[in-house]
């Protein structure tokens, strides 16, 4: 009983992590917030190549990630690097 209680938790640990991992943001720049585009103008460029922002905010793993449409209409979840503003994880609903 001891035997596989234990080896239940060892599973359900290593899902744990697993899991954790698979939903973590990106880690987008070590570099300091001084070196960082300016939010207001990120976003205006974005707009300018025709994204629709709904929501925009600055991640705790120094990304911009912004929640909206793309020039073609479909629904993103975007993490870009906000020294250089190369995207860094893409996520397209269909």
């Amino acid at each position: 009983m001891l035997k596989s209680r234990t080896l239940l938790l060892s599973a359900f640990s290593a899902l744990s992590l697993m899991t954790a991992q698979a939903f973590a943001d990106p880690q987008c720049t070590d570099a300091p917030q001084n070196q960082w585009q300016n939010p207001e103008t990120f976003q205006q460029s974005l707009k300018a190549q025709g994204y629709e922002i709904k929501k925009f905010k600055q991640t705790k793993t120094n990304c911009y990630e912004i929640y909206g449409h793309n020039n073609k209409g479909q629904r993103v979840e975007i993490y870009f690097n906000p020294v250089n503003g190369e995207a860094v994880k893409t996520e397209i609903e269909d």
